[in-house]
């Protein structure tokens, strides 16, 4: 298979955000920021003779003010100190975890305590909870009893979480699920 010119096979090439040095074009004069240069409105070919002199590059920052803004730095820096900035934020970003407790319609006290106390905990970390009473085969006549155990288990949980909405059936479950409630500081 023969590339054509402007072809490349399956390489997804990432288009630069920014314009730099000889790159910038149509302009006459830019707004020059940065450290170690006089900062001001410069005419273009002088603001690249000062970046090419500090051995730097000229990185068009605001390409829509008028006249465009421009910094001299070091590119190749910036652009790492861009991507930790992104990774940063990433990483902050809230990921939200969903934790899932299951009943069935004949559950006893002592494993509905037992489950009330992992849902606790897991609303104390910060997790929502999903709980849905699953029915097998003719269980599903006792739709109330499953409505009954997931109300109980709402008000078990009333200080720690807020349930979203109200137990819904689909299907063999019927599920509800449980927000953390924020701590007042």
């Amino acid at each position: 298979m023969a590339l054509r010119p402007n072809q490349t096979k399956g390489v997804k090439r990432e288009e630069e955000p920014y314009r730099i040095n000889n790159q910038i074009r149509g302009v006459q004069q830019v707004r020059l920021v940065g450290e170690n240069v006089e900062q001001g409105i410069v005419d273009i070919k002088k603001a690249l003779e000062m970046a090419e002199q500090l051995g730097l590059d000229l990185v068009e920052i605001s390409p829509k003010a008028a006249p465009p803004v421009c910094r001299v730095i070091d590119y190749a820096k910036f652009k790492y100190e861009q991507k930790k900035k992104q990774k940063e934020i990433k990483a902050n970003a809230a990921k939200t975890v969903v934790k899932e407790i299951r009943f069935g319609p004949n559950t006893d006290d002592h494993d509905f305590n037992f489950k009330l106390k992992h849902a606790i905990n897991f609303l104390k970390e910060g997790a929502k909870v999903k709980a849905y009473v699953h029915f097998v085969g003719r269980a599903i006549v006792f739709k109330e009893r499953g409505e009954i155990l997931l109300l109980n288990f709402a008000k078990g949980l009333e200080e720690y979480g807020k349930p979203d909405e109200l137990p819904k059936l689909e299907g063999k479950r019927m599920s509800i699920i449980f927000s953390p409630k924020t701590i007042k500081k």
